[in-house]
């Protein structure tokens, strides 16, 4: 090979690496929604980025988690731009590949401040409050809905740190409500130091599933890697090793 072609072919390969590399790489992103997923590179980042190093490495892939608010995420996965998302509703996230094994069951609760007497009667119990909420979240059909009708009775705000600024503003009085689910407003409250200083004031609907869920740019690539999710959720649960992760986080299997 003479000097000029094999610099070509030296120039292509390195051209390429990141494109041969990426493949390797599995992309997630999604707001912080601990115990589900936490803060990235943590010993504890949530259950479901645990799953997901386990699952795709068992393919000798490696995941790349980061955090970015939850409408971002969801925009930015469904361009392609990175894979996967987690702890998605299917009414989330519209569109994206969904595996066939969920990663979970989660109710949305209401919340009120310690000493509120007031308890969740369904959504029409809802219009003389004041409800802080998450932008571009999921709450269930019925919630969206009613949401979409009720717009003043909603404070909704984004950001990575929605939900520990909405605990806060509720715990100091500056809204009456908040929707969220049970199991992440639980262990916010213990990392922040509060708890007990919220109530928990009825459930809203019933459990819905929780998924990782794949961008629909290369549906290609998200059936392989939601194939995967399938395949290697059943031989961690068969194996204990699914219950060791939940059990970390004080949870237990869903099934």
């Amino acid at each position: 090979m003479n000097k000029p072609i094999a610099l070509a072919v030296l120039i292509l390969s390195i051209v390429n690496l990141p494109a041969l590399a990426a493949g390797n790489v599995v992309s997630i992103r999604a707001d912080s929604w601990y115990p589900m997923n936490g803060e990235p590179g943590a010993t504890d980042p949530g259950y479901m980025i645990e799953l997901a190093e386990k699952v795709f490495g068992s393919a000798g892939m490696t995941v790349d988690y980061k955090t970015m608010p939850w409408a971002r995420a969801l925009e930015s996965v469904k361009k392609g731009e990175f894979d996967c998302v987690v702890g998605a509703y299917t009414s989330d996230a519209e569109g994206f590949v969904f595996p066939a094994e969920k990663w979970g069951m989660d109710s949305t609760t209401a919340f009120v401040k310690k000493g509120d007497s007031w308890t969740y009667n369904g959504v029409d119990s809802l219009k003389t409050r004041k409800t802080a909420i998450i932008q571009d979240y999921s709450y269930g059909d019925e919630l969206d809905a009613f949401i979409a009708a009720n717009p003043q009775a909603f404070e909704k705000l984004g950001g990575d740190d929605a939900l520990t600024k909405n605990i806060k503003k509720l715990a100091a009085g500056r809204v009456n409500t908040m929707l969220e689910s049970a199991t992440v407003t639980e262990a916010t409250l213990n990392k922040l130091g509060m708890a007990g200083a919220l109530a928990n004031a009825g459930g809203t609907a019933e459990a819905e599933a929780m998924y990782i869920a794949c961008s629909p740019a290369d549906k290609t690539r998200a059936e392989t890697l939601t194939k995967l999710v399938d395949e290697q959720t059943k031989a961690l649960r068969s194996s204990g090793d699914l219950q060791k992760i939940l059990g970390k986080y004080g949870l237990k299997d869903w099934q």
